[in-house]
């Protein structure tokens, strides 16, 4: 099963709709809810980034028996440091986005932590990509 969706920068109305699509998928699979959980906050995260940062971009996802995979493509600024961007806190959502609650620093953290694999590459000026692999069992929820 496959799926993909635009995100629109800066379209706060739309903010979740395309990481809700995945978790009813992944519901009606009737996966493992902190698989759903898991995914659900990994995809959710880097939607609210595309949706902060880039003008526009794409969240795609495979499901396959033993696993999901998520790719997300935006086009963004890109990222000047990864590894900085990678450190809990560290945010360059501007003051306005901050003001409304988001762009905290927490993003790319959260997205490493509720996967069991994590690719990013970013060119500054071009965009960033995202890789996120979700291992699958249907039989137990715990990350490996």
């Amino acid at each position: 099963m496959e799926n993909s969706c635009q995100i629109i920068g800066g379209d706060f109305s739309r903010a979740s709709e395309v990481s809700m699509q995945l978790k009813r998928e992944l519901i009606a699979l009737e996966l493992h809810e902190d698989i759903v959980s898991r995914a659900c906050t990994a995809a959710f995260e880097a939607e609210m980034n595309v949706i902060i940062h880039a003008a526009a971009g794409w969240l795609r996802y495979y499901i396959t028996p033993d696993k999901l995979r998520i790719v997300i493509e935006d086009m963004g600024p890109g990222i000047k440091d990864i590894e900085l961007a990678m450190k809990e806190g560290y945010s360059t959502a501007p003051d306005w986005v901050r003001k409304m609650g988001w762009g905290a620093g927490m993003g790319l953290p959260n997205i490493k932590k509720n996967s069991d694999e994590f690719k990013i590459d970013s060119v500054a000026g071009e965009g960033t990509s995202l890789e996120i692999i979700i291992n699958l069992d249907k039989n137990k929820g715990d990350k490996k």
